[in-house]
């Protein structure tokens, strides 16, 4: 393997591992969900 394709693969792994962060911190978020619709306005407590 050349050094060049390692870099690469490590800046892949390391975006995915940031993405990862990114959609378990979301995920966990605790608040207030509203939400508009043609019915009216929901809101909801996490």
């Amino acid at each position: 393997m050349s050094r060049s394709f390692l870099f690469i693969l490590i800046g892949v792994l390391a975006l995915c591992a940031v993405w990862a962060s990114y959609l378990y911190y979301q995920e966990r978020q605790s608040g207030i969900d509203i939400r508009i619709t043609d019915h009216g306005v929901t809101i909801d407590g996490k």
